[in-house]
């Protein structure tokens, strides 16, 4: 079977999903989702940090510790379904390129719900966690890069200068259809860089962020 690599960028609550492979060192689109990572969509769940910051202290980590086991299930799930779909194709998905924000390492529960930037920071790393968490347990090889380094690295790598490689990320989506938006693009890119990263089919080898 043919390799392939899903690229995620993630969002308060869902992120979007972007499978791709390598056909003659090209890429192509197998397949996009946008994945839910909290069954009930709502302020409260989809901010899981906001919503700790206003309970009692006890309630707001067992509600967090909640929210992070249902976004692990649910992107472990997701993961697993597009693993399926795609054997059926002929291609094996075993690579996850996944967008960071900063990186930085996050303080203690007190401290992060003592600050209002730190507990929009952590909001979105509970979702980028649980699905690292989910492709480690699916079996996938995860690339992390920096978002705001991506366009960079895949000049560098691919090649490409910055016009040309959006042009390319825009013309991925053609045909398509809606929705193909900057976090297709991205999350495109993240895959088709994870699949360069560990030479699948001769992509130039690169080590991660």
């Amino acid at each position: 079977m043919e390799n392939a690599a899903a690229g995620l960028r993630a969002h308060s609550g869902w992120t979007a999903l972007v499978a791709v492979c390598l056909e003659k060192g090209e890429p192509v689109v197998l397949c996009r989702k946008r994945v839910e990572l909290v069954k009930k969509f709502s302020y409260k769940y989809r901010q899981p940090y906001h919503t700790a910051a206003k309970l009692p202290f006890v309630e707001g980590r067992a509600f967090i510790g909640e929210v992070n086991r249902e976004a692990r299930g649910l992107a472990s799930r997701a993961l697993r379904g597009m693993q399926a779909e795609l054997a059926k194709k002929g291609h094996r998905l075993n690579h996850c390129g996944l967008l960071l924000a900063s990186g930085r390492p996050l303080p203690s529960l007190e401290k992060i719900l003592a600050s209002h930037a730190l507990i929009h920071t952590a909001d979105g790393e509970l979702f980028r966690g649980a699905l690292e968490h989910a492709s480690a347990k699916c079996g996938a090889k995860v690339f992390r890069i920096r978002e705001r380094e991506l366009m960079e690295r895949g000049e560098e790598v691919l090649r490409l200068n910055e016009d040309t490689l959006f042009g390319r990320l825009t013309e991925l989506g053609r045909g398509l259809g809606s929705p193909w938006s900057q976090d297709e693009k991205l999350a495109a890119l993240a895959a088709w860089l994870a699949l360069c990263d560990i030479g699948v089919r001769g992509g130039p080898k690169q080590t991660t962020t």
